[in-house]
């Protein structure tokens, strides 16, 4: 079965922060204070303050969501749904906390929320799903 161009788009999104994320957890590994904690916020919401293995497990966990997704394994499809949703319901206090000034970061979580959205609503949808089984 030929995988949906979407679903590889979506994969692509998940190798890109797997990535990101591992990259910095490494070289926060090898040398503590070259980077900051912060630099993985937009993506972690929090769970940096844990230190570099959870870079490196939130890498992982990332890129294994992102092959999952390649093979069309269903797994994957749920894991990417609920880490969209967690994702979108960590940055509901931060849009909130934007609000208030109405500067280009209340724009940027606002479209973080809007991919999180769209990957969620595409991969919910029946003839995604049925892609998966």
């Amino acid at each position: 079965m030929q995988r949906p161009a979407g679903v590889t788009a979506i994969a692509a999104i998940f190798f890109l922060a797997a990535a990101y994320v591992g990259i910095l957890g490494v070289i926060r590994l090898i040398s503590p204070e070259r980077v900051s904690l912060s630099l993985g916020a937009p993506l972690l919401h929090g769970l940096e303050l844990a230190g570099p293995y959870m870079f490196l497990l939130a890498a992982t966990a990332a890129a294994l969501v992102g092959v999952g997704l390649l093979r069309l394994n269903n797994f994957a499809r749920r894991g990417a749904v609920m880490i969209g949703l967690a994702g979108m319901v960590m940055l509901i206090p931060k849009v909130g906390a934007d609000a208030a000034e109405f500067s280009p970061k209340f724009f940027l979580v606002g479209a973080a929320i809007a991919v999180r959205v769209m990957i969620v609503w595409y991969l919910w949808q029946s003839w995604i799903a049925e892609k998966f089984h």
